[in-house]
């Protein structure tokens, strides 16, 4: 790979991170709400939304192999 798209490639992967860290926030801001206002029915859909992951997780370990 060349110097020139090796940059490019880490340039992108640095603006991904930096977008990423921001929704991270979001995700935690909605979390907190969620939580504090409905706590029940959060830990429910925390529940469903970590099942997903899991199979999202699953699925990509098979692109790897």
């Amino acid at each position: 790979m060349n110097k020139n798209k090796l940059k490019s490639y880490l340039l992108l992967i640095k603006q991904i991170e930096k977008v990423r860290a921001k929704n991270n926030k979001n995700w935690m801001d909605l979390y907190r709400l969620a939580f504090s206002k409905a706590p029940q029915e959060s830990i429910k859909i925390v529940k469903r939304i970590l099942k997903k992951d899991l199979t999202v997780s699953a699925l990509a370990k098979k692109l790897i192999k």
